[in-house]
């Protein structure tokens, strides 16, 4: 059987080197997907228009998002309040929870004095009618409080044996998120009538023009909106608070960075899957593959030739002052045909001359992007041919499993009848042995 599994071995050999060879195509491609991705982020506006801001009051945070309207500037303001959450209390009569229930009880009169229902009505005109006609102690209104959908939380505090305090507290702060409750003036819990703190809204006044200011209110201490992009919050009041806003060039460079170290991940994985080894005469999965070495070519090639501004010119614009060496950007090719990053000739440009700067940063980025979706959709082609290639393979290596287990099947009926036959020679060989013996 082994001769007969023969070319079924060399089948599933070629399987073994073909999945290999996916398995490298597939990392050479998300290898190249990532500089792609690099490059992509280099032609966004976003990218370009990346903000910080920093704080003159460690009580003032702030934080900067990216987006296309994000603006750069100063802003000074006095922090004049903090938002806060209502809350209304009222003293009760609390006694022991003598019956184990897990709430504080009260007298039978006050429960037959208490309304069965009571109300919270929002700042915003929405009334709410609680039932507590199941229980109307104080820790019993309480629930019935949390249980509804007013938007206020409840719990009894005991003070003594005999006392405690109802407390009402809103879960949102700010002005526009205050509650009235009405009820419970009767003294139905055997209480005092409620006293109530009011929410607030955080409060900034921003210094205008001369001498005039405006009031920005939040109904939480996070202000957005001020400035595009920028986030405040704050902890605590405070006077003559400043918040400078930049260009974040440090981000900037940070893509430019992240561009360089894709560009090299790609050349790293495309030299370690095609390499090959005279010493020791053996080869990587993709080694003598023209096609994946040529991605390599490009790439480099991308580099080292600078930015192409024949499109642009072809149009009628004017290209003699357009950066075309990618040094300029910072980005140099090595002797180890690996790229390099200036940080500080990068940002050098960028500070000189940042509209031109970012015209070739986004220029570059249109490129790569460009020649590596040509780059992506031909390794994809490859993978694609190469997974078809081995299902293929695992079909005849199928069908040769049911013409092995037929062969199987016939040799062993052979040679079981070899055997019969053999054992009906050697009865005849027995007695022929015996009849000449006879005739001895």
């Amino acid at each position: 059987m082994q001769v007969e599994q023969a070319p079924q071995n060399r089948l599933k050999a070629k399987v073994t080197s073909a999945q290999t060879a996916v398995a490298s195509y597939q990392s050479v491609n998300s290898k190249v997907s990532a500089y792609k991705s690099a490059a992509s982020a280099l032609t966004q506006l976003g990218t370009w228009r990346a903000i910080s801001a920093t704080s003159s009051s460690s009580s003032v945070a702030v934080s900067t998002s990216t987006n296309l309207s994000a603006t750069t500037g100063s802003l000074t303001f006095d922090v004049t309040s903090l938002a806060s959450k209502q809350a209304t209390t009222m003293k009760v009569t609390t006694f022991e929870d003598a019956d184990n229930d897990g709430t504080l009880d009260t007298t039978p009169a006050q429960l037959t004095s208490a309304p069965d229902t009571i109300s919270i009505t929002t700042t915003a005109g929405k009334q709410y009618d609680i039932d507590i006609s199941k229980d109307k102690s104080a820790a019993g209104i309480a629930k019935a409080i949390n249980d509804s959908d007013a938007g206020v939380s409840a719990y009894v505090m005991k003070t003594s044996s005999s006392e405690g305090v109802l407390q009402l507290t809103g879960r949102k702060s700010g002005a526009s998120n205050g509650f009235t409750l009405t009820g419970l003036d009767g003294l139905g819990v055997g209480g005092t009538s409620p006293e109530t703190t009011e929410a607030k809204s955080a409060t900034i006044e921003v210094e205008g023009g001369g001498t005039s200011t405006y009031t920005v209110t939040s109904d939480t201490n996070t202000f957005t909106g001020l400035m595009n992009g920028v986030t405040l919050t704050v902890s605590k009041k405070e006077n003559d608070v400043t918040i400078d806003v930049n260009n974040d060039t440090g981000a900037i460079a940070d893509k430019m960075q992240a561009f360089v170290d894709a560009a090299n991940a790609s050349l790293t994985e495309i030299s370690t899957q095609t390499a090959y080894d005279p010493s020791t005469k053996t080869g990587s999965p993709l080694t003598g593959d023209f096609s994946v070495r040529d991605i390599s070519t490009k790439i480099l090639g991308s580099i080292s030739l600078g930015l192409d501004w024949s499109e642009e010119a072809a149009g009628g614009a004017d290209v003699t002052d357009k950066i075309k060496s990618l040094k300029n950007l910072g980005i140099e090719l090595q002797q180890d045909g690996q790229l390099k990053f200036s940080r500080s000739e990068f940002l050098n440009a960028y500070a000189t001359n940042p509209d031109k700067v970012k015209e070739a940063g986004q220029k570059l980025g249109t490129q790569i992007e460009k020649l590596t979706t040509t780059m992506t959709t031909n390794l994809k082609s490859v993978i694609t041919g190469r997974n078809n290639e081995i299902d293929s393979l695992t079909t005849q290596i199928s069908n040769w499993d049911i013409r092995l287990a037929a062969k199987k099947l016939a040799l062993q009926k052979q040679y079981s009848n070899l055997e019969v036959s053999l054992g009906n020679l050697k009865n005849q060989s027995t007695w022929l042995a015996g009849q000449l013996a006879g005739l001895g």
